[in-house]
Parts: C-alpha cells; sequence; structure tokens
C-alpha cells in the first residue's frame, strides 16, 4: 500500500512539474514579473501538498526587493518551500540549467547559476547580483554553500554578501526546518547530502510520515557600514537561532 501511495504522490509531482514547464514555456512570455512570481509561488505551493508537506510561515517574508535572503540548507525541498512562501531569485549550481525539466522551471523562475568549478566565476557572479538588487530584484541564497544534516549549520561563505553591500540592499535571514507532522520532532527524511542520488532522498522523503515545512523569517539588516566576514558570521548566528525558534514556536503553550 505505501509502495502505491508513493508512485502515485510521483506521478501527479510529475505531471504538476510538465504543466509548469508548460507555463514557463508559452505563458510566461506574455505575463507581467508580478504574474510570474504570484504563478511561481501557487505552483510550489501546490507541488508541497502533492508531495504531503504542510506549509507553516513564520515571520514576515519580504514585501519586495532589493533585498537578499540568506538561508539554511538542506534539501531539493528548500527552494519549493521558499518559493511557496515567497517568490526568489535563486543562486544555483550551473548544471542545475541542463537538467531536463527542472532546468527549465529553474530557469523560469529567476535563476541566477554559478561555476563552482571556476574560482572568478563568483566575481561575475556578485556583479551580476549586485546589478539585479540595484534593479530592485529579490535574490536568495545559501551562504552554507552545500546542504548540511540539519543538526547543526555550516559555515557561512561570506563572498555572496559583497553583492548587497555594493548594492545598499538590505539582508533577511531565514531559516528552514522539516519536522514530522505527528509528533513535530526535526526529520531528516528529506536530507539530501553526501552519496545521496536526487531519486534516493525524494523516494525516502516520499515513503516517510507526512512532513511539516517550516520557514521562519527575521527582520532585514542594513547592509551600510558592513563587512562582509564579520556580518556572515553574525548571520549565521542569527540564522541559527530563527531556526532554533521555528521549533520552540510550534510547540503548544
Amino acid at each position: 500500500m505505501r509502495l502505491l501511495v508513493v508512485c502515485g504522490k510521483l506521478l501527479r509531482a510529475t505531471a504538476h512539474a510538465a504543466g509548469g514547464w508548460w507555463t514557463i514555456r508559452f505563458s510566461f512570455p506574455r505575463m507581467s514579473a508580478q504574474a510570474r512570481a504570484q504563478e511561481v509561488e501557487r505552483w510550489a505551493h501546490r507541488m508541497l501538498q502533492i508531495l504531503g508537506v504542510r506549509l507553516v510561515v513564520q515571520g514576515t517574508p519580504p514585501a519586495g526587493g532589493p533585498l537578499l535572503l540568506v538561508v539554511n540548507h538542506m534539501s531539493w525541498l528548500d527552494i519549493l518551500t521558499i518559493h511557496a512562501a515567497r517568490h526568489v531569485r535563486f543562486v544555483a549550481k550551473s548544471n542545475i540549467r541542463n537538467w531536463p525539466v527542472i532546468g527549465s522551471l529553474s530557469t523560469g523562475a529567476g535563476t541566477l547559476y554559478i561555476e563552482r568549478e571556476r574560482r572568478r566565476d563568483a566575481m561575475r557572479l556578485v556583479h551580476h547580483m549586485a546589478e539585479a538588487l540595484r534593479a530592485g530584484d529579490l535574490i536568495a541564497v545559501f551562504p552554507e554553500g552545500t546542504t548540511g544534516d540539519g543538526r547543526a549549520l555550516l559555515p557561512f561563505h561570506a563572498n555572496l554578501l559583497q553583492a548587497a553591500i555594493s548594492a545598499g540592499a538590505p539582508v533577511q535571514p531565514a531559516a528552514l526546518r522539516f519536522a514530522d507532522s505527528r509528533t513535530d520532532e526535526t526529520s531528516h527524511a528529506a536530507a539530501y547530502i553526501g552519496d545521496d542520488t536526487l531519486l534516493a532522498s525524494v523516494w525516502r522523503a516520499l515513503s516517510a510520515p507526512p512532513l511539516t515545512a517550516y520557514v521562519r523569517f527575521g527582520e532585514p539588516q542594513d547592509s551600510r557600514g558592513r563587512e562582509r566576514r564579520a556580518w556572515s558570521m553574525a548571520l549565521h548566528t542569527e540564522v541559527d537561532a530563527l531556526r532554533a525558534r521555528t521549533y520552540a514556536d510550534s510547540r503548544p503553550r
């Protein structure tokens, strides 16, 4: 029975992804930027529902740009969760651009790509991000640079903060946590780390008890007068505290 349930979710998710691809390919060119953002949010929220993931948003999502959102990173579910709460332009590895369907969905959602194998590409990306921020965009980054196991935050890389400093744009910390919906205990079913394959991670998440995705937004911070390395460490502390609050605030009083 569980196998049938998981296969059913996968089939519905595949159909929904195909529908998203169709919308991006044929409808997005005729839509305004605001309409595209709303469509991405709607599509991501529906995908979470199909996957059996309940979304809980705590704090206040950013109303708009220019703003740089910094978030902890654990899973392939992270981007869906943030998009369902608030459409943003993510920074992602360049190889995602060539993935079937997923690449088109990612590009259509406004993703900025970085070639991590090329050290100098970070400089190009920072300039591109700064230009986008000056134009009023809302951009999200995972400053850990890779997925962690969700138990402790990895060190933050400071380089991409330079885009906010150069553009004079605020930075807003946010935190993600996935929990077993029955017990509210932190769940690692959706983790995507180490030798995990995407398919294995997806299958494990869909086979687990239903999940709740918490996203906690902190307060925006002014970038004026900031030094990126010191600010990166302060943001690491803030994101860790927000992550703890997703647990504390979900407890019954």
